[in-house]
């Protein structure tokens, strides 16, 4: 799939600028096995690179404006990168105007650039398509001016890129779609961007995407809400115990503690945060001992923690995770990504992917009136220069 991207992305580009590229860039969505909403909590998660990318194609224009081409939107557009880097209208616009403001704000030099970009990963399904279009684009920059800029650098500009865009993400996306490494994945430490990799070998079983195709507009405001939530309950954790320094130092027996004292509702959501951190340690245990059993019950704990206590399920993804619970050759299933619509990550026995597929496509239209898409997915390397 990539090797065709490659040379869609690449024949458009000498379409439309009369020359070859000099550098092309791969940038792949992620996947979080585990450890959702833990990435803004100070907390573990589990993420992996996948086989959904982001293909760049790059070159010097001999100028100071740059020329952007998303070949899948038919848009385009231009920056000079003599003026002040501001805000625009069009939205994909300003991941990438996020990273060149990045890039000028830390003292990087570069002049004008060509670029086109195309991509397999489906947007709007949880996957950080913006984390590989930011990471990608710092990436391809760099090489194409021959900058040095570090892994986990071009990973918090990034993350900075997008905060600038209005979205106050964690670290999470950005630094799974530099660092990932094919078949395995990352613990990854998001207070002190400590990290490790477990291999990845689900076995008998493969990894599957169900995409609910609905996005409810409750996203953005309840995510936001969610984090002054979380921050609210740290604060009253730390005003009982205040050796901890963060999420992961407090037990849920000193949470427990406190419930009768806090508000219930705040309650909720940390008590979801601390047990989650606790559920990664326990996935990592299950994957370097081949208990791919656990990690699928593992799966069903955490969806059913984001659906009751941190309250970021629906109804649409509900009843995919139920229905998975309720078949044998499933063994793990939870909503992945923020919440509110997106997709379900299903641990699905080899050779039924098929039959799954039938079955829940027909049972989601009949239920909801909506196309339900799959996406087989392999974990995969980060962000490469080709």
């Amino acid at each position: 799939m990539s090797d065709t991207l490659i040379q869609n992305t690449t024949a458009f580009f000498e379409k439309s600028f009369g020359n070859s590229p000099q550098k092309t860039v791969l940038s792949p969505g992620r996947i979080n096995i585990i450890g959702e909403h833990i990435d803004y909590n100070d907390g573990y998660v589990l993420p992996a690179a996948i086989d959904k990318v982001i293909c760049f194609t790059f070159a010097k224009n001999n100028s100071t404006t740059s020329k952007i081409i998303a070949l899948d939107l038919n848009e385009e557009f231009e920056v000079d990168l003599t003026k002040e880097i501001q805000l625009s209208e069009i939205t994909w616009t300003n991941y990438i105007l996020g990273v060149l403001k990045q890039l000028q704000d830390n003292g990087f030099s570069f002049e004008g650039f060509n670029c086109v970009f195309s991509s397999t990963i489906p947007v709007g399904s949880g996957l950080s398509s913006s984390a590989a279009l930011e990471c990608g684009m710092i990436f391809g920059v760099a090489a194409l001016f021959d900058l040095t800029i570090k892994k986990v650098d071009i990973a918090l500009m990034g993350q900075k890129a997008e905060h600038w865009v209005g979205i106050n993400c964690g670290i999470m996306d950005q630094f799974s779609s530099v660092h990932g490494i094919e078949n395995k994945v990352i613990k990854l430490d998001c207070n002190t961007l400590e990290f490790e990799y477990h291999d990845a070998n689900f076995k008998d079983y493969s990894l599957m995407l169900m995409d609910s195709n609905v996005k409810h507009s409750l996203f953005t405001s309840e995510y936001n809400t969610r984090r002054m939530e979380c921050e609210e309950g740290f604060s009253f954790i730390k005003s009982h115990f205040p050796e901890i320094k963060s999420f992961k130092d407090c037990s849920e027996q000193q949470l427990l503690s406190l419930q009768d004292k806090m508000n219930p509702i705040i309650f909720k959501r940390v008590h979801f945060v601390v047990k989650e951190i606790n559920r990664v340690q326990k996935a990592c245990e299950a994957l370097d001992s081949g208990n791919i059993e656990l990690l699928g019950a593992l799966l069903f704990e955490t969806h059913n923690g984001l659906s009751q206590e941190y309250e970021v399920s629906c109804a649409e993804l509900d009843m995919l995770v139920a229905t998975a619970k309720a078949d044998d050759t499933i063994i793990g299933s939870r909503l992945m990504g923020g919440g509110f619509g997106g997709c379900t990550l299903n641990l699905i026995k080899k050779g039924s992917e098929n039959e799954v597929k039938n079955k829940f496509s027909n049972l989601y239209l009949n239920t909801f009136g909506i196309e339900l898409k799959f996406y087989d997915v392999k974990i995969s390397n980060g962000t490469i220069l080709i």
